[in-house]
């Protein structure tokens, strides 16, 4: 009990030293004065308070460099909605950046005071988006999850991040009561086929916006470390052309869902129509070009949140 309380007041401490620094623009040196430390201590509370997340930056100057590539990828892909953010030189988080500028965009929407449907995906990156979202009161709005929450143990599946947005966000919150995979195609339907379900498939449907995660294929795949596929499956789907896949539905280099054994036992609700929906991916990092880039070749997205890096790989291929 000590040792939580010790911890408590540290983290206290670098909140206020956060603030100070962050928010009211005092130097170390008066921070150390008002809270009668050292300068040396004050130092370490504000880097803590950055690394315990207790601080949320945001960088609201547009860069030139980032808005030329943003309005080049608009009118490549004809997209509706697309942010382009710096790329770290020495980064190599795959969410630094693009989940603050998610969080962002999501918060826009969730400021709309007429109602929406919002859909959200799943996946790391999403979920750094969502950890990013300040409190809000916006019961006006429905939010929808497309994707099942239970992990093929039986457990919450950890990167559905509709449980999140609940914690932080006061609105009807619709998660969507399957595995992300079914033993089946029959098993599939026979779930797909209940009431509860059947509205909820609904809802995802018709969502004014939606935010997806884009991911890779291959043995580091969130899906292959997350236990929903075996190496030996990945390999067999690599094979037969899988570039990429969203809310599990995966598909090929020219954006096309495929039509194999897999996508029949996916619980996801199928993706939201550009047509009706801006459906917004997430995503940076070497391993996601491709992917991103094949689902705007098949017109999967028509919005996109990533960074200067892939925006450079998007345009010259």
């Amino acid at each position: 009990m000590a040792k939580r309380s010790e911890t408590g007041s540290r983290l206290d401490d670098a909140a206020r030293a956060g603030w100070l620094y962050y928010v009211a623009g005092r130097t170390q040196d008066e921070i150390a004065a008002a809270m009668s430390i050292s300068r040396q201590t004050a130092q370490r509370l504000v880097s803590l308070a950055v690394a315990e997340r207790l601080i949320k930056v945001r960088l609201d100057h547009p860069i030139a460099a980032c808005l030329e590539k943003a309005e080049a990828l608009r009118q490549k892909f004809d997209l509706r909605y697309i942010e382009v953010v710096p790329s770290d030189p020495e980064g190599i988080s795959t969410t630094v950046g693009i989940g603050e500028a998610a969080a962002a965009e999501i918060e826009r929407w969730l400021k709309r005071p007429d109602p929406i449907v919002l859909a959200v995906g799943t996946g790391r990156t999403l979920k750094a988006a969502v950890d990013q979202l300040p409190p809000m009161e916006c019961p006006q709005h429905r939010i929808v999850s497309l994707t099942g929450n239970i992990g093929p143990d039986g457990s919450a599946a950890y990167y559905n991040v509709i449980f999140s947005m609940a914690d932080a966000i006061k609105a009807r919150h619709f998660p969507m009561p399957l595995p992300v995979l079914c033993s089946s195609a029959e098993e599939r339907e026979l779930l797909h086929d209940q009431p509860l379900v059947r509205s909820t498939l609904a809802l995802g449907t018709a969502a004014d916006v939606t935010f997806v995660g884009v991911g890779e294929m291959g043995e580091n795949a969130p899906l292959c470390l997350d236990g929903f596929l075996g190496v030996d499956e990945m390999k067999a789907l690599v094979a037969q052309g899988a570039a990429g896949e969203i809310c599990g539905w995966m598909y090929d280099e020219n954006g096309h869902i495929l039509d194999n054994i897999v996508n029949q036992r996916v619980a996801s609700v199928p993706l939201p129509s550009r047509d009706s929906s801006v459906v917004i991916g997430i995503a940076q990092g070497q391993r996601k070009l491709l992917p991103m880039l094949a689902a705007l070749r098949g017109r999967l997205l028509n919005g996109l949140i990533t960074d200067e890096r892939a925006a450079e790989y998007l345009l010259s291929h």
